[in-house]
C-alpha cells in the first residue's frame, strides 16, 4: 500500500469504529453541560486527545482542566473526571480515578475494556472500539498499537463538544473569543 491508501484505510477505519457508536456519548454531553468543573486525565497519546478536549470545553465556556497541571484546582463532588484509556489498566489513572472517587465526583470513562478497573470504577462508560498497545481489544486495525482507539476517541471528543454548542446555542465564532491570543 502506498501513503494515501494507508490514509483511506485509516478512515474506513474510523467510520466503522463511530458506527459501532451507542448512546453513551450524548449521556456525556448531557452531564457536561450539568456539571461544575471537568478534569480531563489520560497517559500518553489518550492524554493528548485528553489535552485537546480540555481546551475545546474551556472554548465552549466550561471550566476545564488538564489533571497534573500546575494551575488545575482542586476537584468538588459536582466536578466530573474524563479519562481515556484503552486497557482500562493505567495504574496512574487508576488512582486518579480512586481520588475523584473519594472527592464524590463523577468520573466518565473512555475505554476499549469496560470491565477493566477505571471501566468499574467509573459512573459513565463510552465503550470504544479499538486496539490496545499490545494490540489485544476488540477490533482489529492496521494502524499501530493503539491509534485507532486514541483517534476514535478524539473524534468522539470533537462530537460531544458539537453537540454541547448545538444545546447552547453556540458556533464557532463564539468559541473563538476564548481561542489563545498570545501567538
Amino acid at each position: 500500500m502506498n501513503t494515501m491508501e494507508y490514509a483511506q484505510e485509516i478512515v474506513n477505519e474510523l467510520q466503522h469504529s463511530v458506527s459501532q457508536l451507542g448512546e453513551e456519548a450524548e449521556q456525556v454531553a448531557d452531564l457536561l453541560l450539568r456539571s461544575g468543573k471537568v478534569f480531563v486525565a489520560g497517559a500518553g497519546r489518550s492524554g493528548l486527545m485528553g489535552r485537546a478536549f480540555a481546551m475545546r470545553l474551556m472554548q465552549v465556556g466550561k471550566d476545564a482542566y488538564v489533571v497534573g497541571e500546575t494551575i488545575t484546582p482542586g476537584m468538588d463532588k459536582v466536578d466530573v473526571l474524563v479519562i481515556g484509556s484503552g486497557s482500562g489498566e493505567t495504574k496512574g489513572l487508576i488512582s486518579i480515578v480512586e481520588n475523584a472517587r473519594a472527592i464524590g465526583a463523577v468520573v466518565v470513562a473512555f475505554t476499549i475494556i469496560p470491565d477493566s478497573t477505571i471501566g468499574r470504577l467509573a459512573d459513565y462508560i463510552v465503550k470504544l472500539p479499538g486496539a490496545t498497545k499490545d494490540q489485544s481489544g476488540n477490533h482489529t486495525t492496521i494502524q499501530p498499537m493503539a491509534s485507532l482507539f486514541e483517534q476514535t476517541m478524539l473524534v468522539v471528543y470533537d462530537a460531544i463538544i458539537l453537540r454541547m454548542m448545538e444545546k447552547t446555542g453556540q458556533d464557532s465564532t463564539r468559541m473563538f473569543g476564548k481561542h489563545a491570543n498570545l501567538e
